[in-house]
């Protein structure tokens, strides 16, 4: 199983001013959206939705000389749902720096691990851009290597749509969304976040290009 999608952020990464940047769609997508998770392919005749291994959204930003990644699954959730890490899902974070490109530079992969207790859970990064070897922890936590900070848990869903609007403009033919009325809020996604000094991308960057993937143990990823 597969679950792919992609966004290309515009600027530079090595410049002095970022303050006008671009986060644009790209013609790769092929994951899930928030409400409809893909079936488990090893499920049987009778698959069940892989909530684990779907991936919500993939957002890229400069700040303050860093580049933020962050990347959403397993959502969205109510706050008193139970999480949804998963030793068995591969999470990947794909980065071209000579973007538009479908070959990666760098490829961070993330693995969730539990530990003796029921809710002890840690995270293992690999391949972070600056970092050599891996840096886990609990989740939860904020991690740090080499002017990198990386971090997984559980996030407020990031994402704003006024569903019950969506339904009634299909339904009377009108205009119905509103802008205060969220359908997310109140709700969570679990999500993998990044801050990434622009130097250990590499100088004369002037774009990147971001996507996540995941794959169940045994797919082809």
């Amino acid at each position: 199983m597969r679950r792919i999608f992609k966004t290309l952020l515009a600027g530079s990464a090595g410049a002095a001013s970022l303050a006008a940047l671009m986060l644009v769609p790209t013609g790769v997508a092929e994951s899930a959206d928030h409400l409809d998770p893909g079936a488990r392919t090893d499920a049987g005749v009778d698959p069940t939705p892989d909530i684990p291994a779907d991936i919500a959204d993939v957002f890229a930003w400069h700040a303050n000389g860093t580049t933020r990644i962050v990347m959403t699954f397993a959502g969205p959730v109510p706050t008193t749902a139970p999480t949804y890490y998963d030793r068995d899902v591969l999470y990947k974070i794909n980065i071209s720096t000579q973007a538009p490109g479908n070959t990666p530079e760098f490829v961070i992969k993330a693995r969730f691990g539990r530990g003796q207790g029921a809710n002890d859970w840690g995270v293992r990064f690999e391949g972070i851009p600056g970092v050599a070897g891996a840096l886990e922890g609990p989740v939860e936590t904020t991690l740090t290597s080499g002017g990198v900070k990386a971090t997984a848990g559980l996030f407020d869903e990031p994402f704003f749509f006024d569903l019950i609007g969506f339904r009634e403009t299909r339904s009377f033919g009108t205009i119905r969304i509103r802008n205060d009325r969220n359908f997310f809020d109140g709700q969570n996604d679990t999500a993998i976040v990044f801050e990434i000094p622009d130097a250990n991308l590499g100088s004369n960057v002037s774009k990147i290009e971001v996507w996540g993937q995941t794959a169940r143990w045994g797919g082809n990823l």
